[in-house]
């Protein structure tokens, strides 16, 4: 079980801001259990693209944000309960988010009652939701009324306890008549070992190299693909060009600088930007203010 406030962004920025699209690994406080929690994480200014082979159940709380799940953008209003199937690419719920918030997210085991719920007869009901996973759901308010309150005191049960809880709640998801599939057909965004192997090595490519000019070319040749081909390829997988995606980068690092005292100047050079007009312009398009207001606010925290 994790919890995170503002000061603790300092502790998982670096490993955030190595990925815009990553499988993420999911940490389990007790590796006999099939459940994983996150409790009010702080992420919203980090744009984290990422999917996992965990099914994902996710409840906020903000006065609006962005709910981005494979191909389905839209926005929501007040609160969000969405539960997301297996490898699912999905954007954290509170990305962008300005105001006060609060997020539950539950992850659980891609093969969690896989067999019993296959041949139980009382399981069915969560087997048909753990099908229907597979195209992304959001469900609506008499729902959230309904689960709200014990998804989020869940975490705070004995493991036995918190089993039985989990399974009140996916039942009473399963027989929703409120909900709507993100997904006319199921996303086929998922990656097979080829493509995440070939990420994993542009990713760690753009690690070691991010603070110096990088050419098409360079990162072309590392796939074995011409530059034109390299760019079809990379906004087909990460939903960005590659230069947003190192731009992209490049602010996340520069927000980390920034947090541990750096002036502007010097996140902008030590980011890998070679002007600080552009670099001003790109970390205002990303996080929505200016790098000065940025490092004068969380030094208010």
């Amino acid at each position: 079980m994790i919890f995170l406030n503002k000061k603790s962004l300092q502790i998982i920025i670096i490993v955030l801001n190595a990925s815009q699209i990553t499988l993420e690994n999911i940490n389990y406080e007790n590796q006999n259990s099939s459940f994983s929690w996150l409790i009010n994480p702080k992420l919203n200014d980090f744009f984290f693209w990422h999917f996992h082979p965990e099914f994902e159940l996710v409840f906020i709380e903000a006065k609006e944000g962005t709910r981005h799940v494979g191909e389905h953008i839209s926005k929501y209003y007040e609160s969000d309960l969405v539960f997301i199937g297996s490898n699912i690419p999905h954007l954290n719920f509170d990305y962008g988010i300005k105001t006060e918030y609060k997020k539950t997210v539950l992850h659980i085991k891609p093969d969690f009652l896989l067999r019993e719920g296959a041949i139980t007869p009382e399981l069915r009901t969560i087997n048909k939701l753990f099908e229907k996973s597979k195209f992304g759901i959001s469900f609506g308010k008499e729902t959230k009324i309904l689960i709200t309150q014990k998804f989020k005191e869940a975490h705070k049960l004995p493991y036995f306890e918190q089993f039985i809880s989990i399974l009140e709640i996916l039942k009473i998801l399963g027989e929703a008549e409120d909900f709507e599939l993100l997904h006319r057909e199921i996303p086929k965004s998922q990656f097979n070992k080829k493509e995440e192997t070939r990420l994993k090595v542009l990713y760690s490519f753009i690690e070691l190299n991010f603070n110096r000019k990088i050419e098409i070319d360079e990162v072309a040749e590392l796939s074995n693909l011409s530059p034109a081909a390299f760019c079809r390829y990379f906004k087909k997988m990460t939903k960005l060009s590659f230069i947003e995606f190192l731009n992209n980068y490049r602010i996340n690092n520069a927000k980390r600088l920034l947090m541990n005292a750096k002036n502007v100047s010097e996140a902008c050079f030590d980011s890998g930007f070679e002007s600080l007009s552009y670099f001003n312009r790109t970390f205002k398009k990303v996080t929505g203010e200016n790098p000065s207001n940025f490092r004068k606010n969380f030094s208010k925290l």
